[in-house]
């Protein structure tokens, strides 16, 4: 997070942002009551339950309210 970012849709916005972190919860729920009947940690998911793999961050512009990925944000904050 030591790099400038700038809103990719107001364009205007390079000071206030809201940073978000991800922490996946791995459930087995049930498809009728939507019940969770089994939680699984990292180390012992089921064979066929796959891991999450999406950024540990997201970013919201704090002016326009859109949340991306927090690379969307450095790469327009690069440009001039």
């Amino acid at each position: 997070m030591n790099s400038p970012y700038r809103c990719p849709n107001c364009k205007t916005n390079r000071s206030r942002f809201n940073i978000i972190q991800q922490v996946p919860q791995s459930i087995k729920m049930d498809p009728q009551t939507g019940q969770v009947l089994e939680e699984y940690s990292t180390e012992q998911l089921s064979p066929f339950h796959m891991p999450y793999k999406g950024p540990d961050k997201r970013v919201q512009c704090a002016a326009c309210g859109l949340v991306e990925d927090e690379r969307t944000f450095i790469k327009f904050g690069e440009k001039q």
